[in-house]
């Protein structure tokens, strides 16, 4: 078996910025289209095809599943375990959650047997698998992830003041607690109509007030923004219930299951379970399901600090720690002497910068930033020279 250049799909969302992939990767953009996403990886809506033969990367797999992915990978799923993309936001992507693996297994069964269509607007669950991800900045990226300790979802209510949450906001006092939070977040949810658009209104005229919390002025800077986009959705009072999160460029983050998130702006490299299962909560024109949202939804706070992982280094590696097993990721720095690794499966990997050379055996491949490559299992070894950094998926 060889290693192959991989030729990957753009995704051309709404939201995806016109001049990043082409700034940091020499990508055309002819048509002057906003470039979202660049899939790596074998997922049906947008699988990589290996350079030269034109051969789709699942068609590939299928045919000797055992050599490509590693017997156990093989055996244990059956695919490529894992979909690898660089992202490219602009403007806010909706909030959403990713339900864990058995509620995915429950409610694509359910939804199937109902007849609900794959492409249906209003389906929740497009197949029957979990969606954990991580997320590592390219750029400066700005998001939020997981919920604020309740103390400080309390005290940004109490600062803005806002009359038509009044009662609310003291049944959360009462009881600072998850289901406190659950009461509330789901009171957030469920409002409709005038009731919406009073409080909504009430908060866009916090906007002008000069004296305000460092806390505040960061999640009111989060609102504007939004309010660009989504003037009237209830995802604009988001900042003050979710965690913010600013990562610096060769920083990462998880994203748990059942954990509310949004990217807001920057381009990172993700990777993730491949699945395509979201719940939405705000900041989209999309079928928000407020039930099953909340029912796949864990109310537990998580401190700021536990949000960016820490990497182990060794030897100009660094591998991000992830609590799954459908996807492994590190970032090499890349320079003269021969650095030599080992497969344990299926690898893509990911020029972020520089160039780079991948040999095994008769194999001789350049990788430029921007170019990746598909590196069955059976390849065994492999070795890398140049100068650059490369990200390296696996499982």
């Amino acid at each position: 078996m060889a290693i192959f250049k991989l030729k990957n799909r753009i995704q051309n969302y709404a939201w995806g910025s016109k001049t990043s992939m082409a700034d940091l990767f020499g990508f055309d953009n002819v048509d002057d289209q906003p470039q979202a996403e660049l899939w790596m990886g074998a997922h049906p809506n947008g699988c990589s095809e290996l350079e030269p033969l034109g051969e789709s990367l699942s068609d590939y797999i299928n045919k000797n599943a055992h050599e490509v992915l590693g017997r156990y990978t093989a055996q244990r799923y059956g695919q490529l375990p894992f979909l690898f993309k660089v992202l490219a936001a602009h403007t806010p992507l909706s909030i959403q959650v990713h339900p864990n693996k058995a509620n995915s297994e429950r409610g694509f069964e359910l939804e199937t047997k109902k007849g609900v269509a794959l492409d249906a607007s209003n389906r929740n669950y497009k197949d029957p698998n979990h969606k954990p991800e991580l997320v590592y900045a390219i750029t400066k990226y700005k998001a939020m992830n997981g919920f604020r300790p309740v103390r400080h979802v309390i005290s940004l209510f109490d600062e803005v003041a806002l009359p038509s949450l009044e009662f609310e906001l003291e049944a959360l006092k009462t009881e600072p607690s998850k289901d406190g939070l659950k009461r509330f977040f789901t009171t957030l949810m469920v409002l409709s109509g005038a009731e919406k658009l009073a409080i909504l209104n009430e908060f866009k005229e916090v906007f002008e007030r000069s004296n305000m919390s460092v806390m505040l002025q960061q999640a009111i800077g989060y609102s504007q923004s939004f309010v660009e986009y989504y003037s009237d959705d209830i995802g604009i009072l988001a900042p003050l219930i979710l965690n913010i999160v600013e990562l610096e460029p060769g920083e990462a983050m998880f994203l748990h299951a059942e954990t509310p998130h949004a990217y807001v702006k920057g381009t990172a490299l993700e990777i993730m379970a491949s699945s395509d299962n979201v719940l939405r909560a705000g900041l989209t024109p999309k079928h928000i399901d407020v039930d099953e949202l909340v029912s796949n939804t864990s109310f537990e706070s998580i401190p700021l600090e536990q949000l960016k992982l820490t990497p182990i280094s060794a030897e100009g590696r660094l591998r991000f720690p992830v609590p799954v097993d459908d996807f492994a990721f590190d970032v090499l720095n890349v320079g003269n002497p021969v650095r030599e690794l080992h497969t344990r499966s299926a690898e893509i990997l990911f020029c972020i910068e520089g160039e780079v050379k991948i040999c095994s055996g008769d194999v001789n491949l350049s990788m430029k930033a921007g170019e990746s490559v598909f590196i069955p299992c059976s390849i065994s070894s492999y070795w890398l020279t140049g100068e650059g950094k490369i990200a390296r998926a696996y499982n």
